[in-house]
């Protein structure tokens, strides 16, 4: 067994994510033979309660559509939100009753990416999955679709997976998806071979990476998996990409998928959620001496170095950092709401607290709520 399949079967807490074309039938209802069979994988995986597994399921709008009478994933918001609150019931409902088989408890986490770029919701999230693996119970988790909006959501189950892997500080992130891991190219095509391990970037360059899955039923496809991979990577967790069928053969650390190498050390749970689930409700534009100091020092934003204002956010919403060119260099969470902005623009925190008083005698945005984007 080489050291990356070691890496898996010494995994104690791992973070489980599969797609809608592998729980539904083609007509978009719930196959429960498919769903047992992923949870005997899954009840097999937690060996006696020694292995922490959450699940990340998609599912919740598939499920919904042939008790709607929809033959297909309506387009329209309003419909895919009608068609989740109907199916998540179902989803959760047949999780509970195959695990039931097990004795293994189910309980339902629903995460918006609105829920997850602020402080306190993302405590309330990281707290309310640790207690349940500290009892024992199995947590299923997926995107609150009824009511997220498109400026709100996380866009698919992929990356809402690797950053759940990263707040509950997982081990190892497991995709489960209808294909058996990436190939270089097309894998109906003859010729393309499936990549057995990716090391970093490097090793993705000049792959043909698909973009959208054969079902038809869920918003994900190998771009979005690669996209997740690479996230939990470089937040130090690896990552096995392989089909719903072989998912026995992942978790067993055999020669399945593609298994993709940690690349990068973990960071504040929090900066992860903020780079990658965040939606920017508006942007500050710095001074040249603010962005040298932000992204070269790494120090807070003050306001003597905001040079402009941008949107309508309030005080703990997430914004865009830009250079005067406007460029965004970096992402973080204001103090105060767009409307006080304009008289703070150019002051010094001095100056300020004696003309306003010394509630604004504190940085606009702190160092420890702010992630630097690539460049």
């Amino acid at each position: 067994m080489t050291r990356a399949r070691q890496a898996v079967t010494g995994a104690r807490r791992i973070v489980v994510k599969v797609g809608s074309s592998s729980l539904t039938t083609a007509e978009g209802g719930l196959d429960a033979d498919r769903v047992d069979a992923l949870v005997d994988v899954l009840a097999a995986g937690r060996d006696g309660g020694e292995r922490d597994v959450v699940l990340v399921s998609s599912g919740a709008i598939a499920a919904g559509l042939a008790p709607l009478g929809l033959r297909r994933r309506p387009r329209d918001l309003a419909r895919q939100q009608a068609a989740a609150s109907v199916g998540q019931g179902l989803l959760v409902a047949r999780y509970t009753a195959s695990f039931a088989r097990y004795g293994v408890r189910v309980g339902q986490v629903l995460l918006t990416a609105d829920d997850t770029s602020r402080r306190a919701h993302h405590r309330n999230a990281a707290r309310t999955l640790d207690k349940l693996l500290a009892m024992g119970a199995l947590p299923v988790v997926n995107e609150n679709d009824t009511v997220a909006t498109d400026e709100i959501r996380f866009g698919d189950n992929d990356r809402l997976a690797a950053l759940v892997a990263h707040l509950v500080r997982a081990d190892l992130l497991v995709l489960l998806s209808d294909v058996d891991g990436l190939y270089d190219g097309d894998p109906s095509r003859p010729g393309t071979s499936r990549l057995s391990e990716i090391r970093g970037p490097e090793d993705l360059e000049g792959v043909e990476i698909g973009s959208a899955g054969k079902a038809g039923v869920g918003t994900g496809g190998m771009v979005t998996k690669v996209e997740a991979a690479r996230i939990a990577a470089e937040a130090g967790i690896p990552v096995v990409l392989t089909s719903a069928s072989r998912a026995a053969d992942a978790l067993k650390g055999r020669d399945t998928g593609t298994y993709f190498h940690a690349t990068g050390n973990r960071s504040a749970d929090r900066l992860l959620w903020l780079e990658h689930a965040s939606a920017p409700q508006g942007a500050l534009t710095l001074d040249d001496g603010a962005v040298r100091a932000v992204v070269e020092r790494r120090t807070s934003l003050l306001p003597a170095g905001i040079a402009g204002v941008e949107g309508d956010f309030h005080a703990g919403d997430p914004v865009e950092l830009r250079d005067a060119e406007g460029r965004a260099v970096a992402r973080g969470l204001v103090n105060f709401d767009a409307r006080e902005i304009p008289r703070l623009i150019g002051r010094s925190t001095r100056e300020l607290a004696r003309d306003l008083g010394p509630a604004y005698e504190r940085e606009v945005v702190h160092r420890d709520d702010l992630v630097l984007l690539r460049r």
